[in-house]
């Protein structure tokens, strides 16, 4: 099979394509064989040092994927070969995504419903995961206020649509060009952080503080805008904050960091989700599979402005697309 295969860490450069041997499936695997595979922050921090996940090289990168069964263990009773599927394999030594083959556990597969855009699908797991993993730790109740710092992302626009699904008023924060996607996704009201007091202006639309802030951003964007969370509310963090501990513990605040792990229920949760519309993937980039390297420049550029996702068979992208 063809896989982009990274044989030692660093730049975009590292990520080749290459000829492999084709996986074979355990007893309780499945061997996916791979439309499209989605891209993400952690991907391109995989490929710069993977040491913190125990990543060793050589090494196929990526945990989202999306196509079609190509062969199943011999344990395996509840999935046959041709089912169109989508998974997040194994996190963080799994990966494998992409390649034209891709084989991880069976309880971690995800069956789609026919019509599902296999691109979509490829793009949804982690990130949409990761989304609902913060508004579950948050647990707003319904009609409550959260404030989603960098909505505008892959995970923020997700989150945008589980939060306003469920009820919350969402406050998104984002660049001005991206208040109009985020208001289609749920946002009740937008704020530009390049020319707006977060804080300041997430109060006065809110008429006080709101209940919850997600921030998927990191750095020092949460201490600037615990000021606009109530006492005894709580704070989320997928990307390492500067926080301040002493206005953390002042106000009562419970702060929740917040690392993606597998979970095979979640997954078909999302693809139950894919197939009402409560979930609609915005994807910004698609690029063939032997564009991983500019896959990841965009990556980590931070302004994508939405999922990228590679193409790994574009035969089946076009039939389920």
């Amino acid at each position: 099979m063809r896989a982009i295969v990274l044989r030692r860490f660093g730049a975009p450069e590292e990520l080749r394509l290459q000829d492999v041997a084709d996986p074979e499936p355990g007893p309780r695997e499945v061997r996916i064989a791979v439309a499209a595979a989605g891209t993400n922050p952690v991907d391109a921090g995989n490929r710069d040092d993977g040491s913190w996940a125990g990543i060793e090289v050589p090494f196929v990168l990526g945990y989202d994927v999306a196509g079609a069964i190509d062969a199943v263990g011999t344990e395996v009773d509840h999935m046959s070969v041709g089912d169109t599927v989508m998974a997040m394999t194994g996190f963080p030594r799994g990966a494998g995504g992409y390649a034209q083959l891709v084989v991880t556990d069976s309880d971690l597969v995800a069956t789609l419903e026919p019509g599902i855009d296999l691109v979509e699908a490829a793009a949804t797991p982690l990130a949409a995961g990761t989304a609902l993993e913060v508004l579950e730790r948050l647990a707003v109740p319904r009609g409550g206020t959260l404030l989603v710092l960098g909505a505008s992302g892959g995970v923020g626009l997700f989150l945008l649509q589980l939060a306003s699904h469920a009820g919350l008023e969402v406050i998104a924060v984002g660049g001005r060009a991206s208040h109009e996607r985020m208001g289609e996704l749920g946002a009740a009201a937008c704020i530009d952080y390049t020319s707006e007091d977060v804080a300041q202006r997430a109060t006065e639309i809110a008429d006080g503080p709101v209940d919850a802030i997600a921030d998927l951003v990191g750095s020092h964007q949460l201490t600037r805008s615990l000021h606009a969370l109530r006492p005894h509310g709580s704070a989320a963090s997928i990307a390492t904050p500067e926080l301040d501990l002493d206005l953390v513990l002042d106000h009562n605040i419970t702060f929740h960091g917040v690392l993606i792990e597998d979970d095979g229920d979640r997954t078909r949760r999302l693809a139950e989700l894919l197939s009402t519309g409560v979930l609609r993937p915005h994807v910004s980039h698609v690029l063939p599979l032997e564009e991983a390297a500019q896959a990841h420049r965009l990556l980590e550029s931070g302004h994508a402005g939405g999922k990228i996702v590679l193409v790994v068979d574009p035969s089946r992208v076009t039939d389920d697309g």
